[in-house]
């Protein structure tokens, strides 16, 4: 019987000033098995996903549609390391493994960026999907509906801490806070900030990405939805971490550092808060979404 193993890892977007834009893939990982079957089933997920609405069998889907064959019915296996409805990639992972595993099984040898393309008209917009497939830092737009990704390269001994509360943000209510309008030096503010962010991503310079992580677009509507974000960041910055945002729509927290203790010094910390924090210490994933060999 036909199969394939995926490998996929979580990511971080918006990075503050990259709302909709950034996205970075970190070393925190979905595993999914596609095997070929008689009916469609799932296992590793709770049964309110197992049917076909299953992001990983959309993704999966989306590739046979697009070379025009049918879908073969498949079993799906879930093991998931990234939480879901946390701001790390949870749906992003999923379609980006079944529209791989398509993409190896049907034989079709679809590029990345045509995969990415499929994926985001699921999706809505590619900030995570792009580094999901490519690995990396990546920067992504839309022109007529179609995906332009370029990569970026942090700096090797910068640290993505990302502290994951016990309760979850839906992106449609992160969203639903957003204004539909801004003020013409708020976006001037946004654009300055994501140009020096870039390279200060890529140079490791500490206090340029602390300034450039502000933003006025998102974060300061989405904060008041995440309790404790004030204590985080109080505790963040007296551990000597001033270069903390929002990773995707929250309520996941990141904070960028280069000290290798930070996130035992924040788990300390944590430990007296009111909510349960699960704080993880991810260096960047470079490779993206791989076809694991057996």
């Amino acid at each position: 019987m036909n199969g394939v193993t995926v490998r996929v890892p979580a990511t971080t977007a918006n990075l503050a000033a990259g709302f909709d834009t950034l996205g970075c893939a970190l070393s925190l990982y979905n595993t999914l098995r596609f095997e070929e079957s008689d009916t469609l089933s799932f296992s590793g997920c709770d049964a309110a996903y197992q049917n076909s609405d299953n992001l990983a069998y959309q993704g999966f889907t989306a590739v046979y549609g697009h070379i025009g064959k049918p879908a073969p019915c498949v079993h799906i296996g879930i093991q998931a390391e990234i939480p879901v409805s946390r701001g790390l990639g949870s749906s992003a992972a999923l379609l980006a493994a079944g529209a791989l595993a398509a993409n190896r099984l049907s034989g079709a040898g679809l590029p990345a960026d045509t995969l990415i393309a499929l994926t985001t008209r699921i999706e809505g917009h590619p900030d995570n999907l792009a580094p999901a497939f490519l690995g990396g830092l990546t920067a992504s737009m839309m022109e007529d509906g179609q995906v332009f990704s370029v990569r970026y390269t942090p700096h090797p001994d910068l640290r993505f801490v990302v502290l994951s509360p016990d309760f979850p943000l839906s992106t449609h209510a992160a969203r639903a806070v957003l204004p539909r309008e801004v003020p013409h030096a708020d976006a001037v503010y946004n654009c300055s900030r994501l140009a020096v962010l870039l390279r200060s991503l890529e140079n490791g310079d500490m206090d340029a990405i602390a300034a450039s992580l502000k933003d006025r677009l998102h974060q300061p509507y989405r904060f008041r939805l995440i309790d404790e974000y004030e204590d985080i960041r109080s505790l963040a910055a007296q551990n000597g971490c001033g270069a903390l945002c929002i990773s995707g729509a929250g309520p996941t927290l990141l904070c960028l550092t280069r000290d290798a203790s930070f996130a035992d010094r924040m788990r300390q910390g944590c430990s007296a808060l009111r909510h349960r924090w699960d704080i993880r210490d991810l260096k960047v994933d470079f490779s993206g979404a791989a076809i694991i060999e057996k």
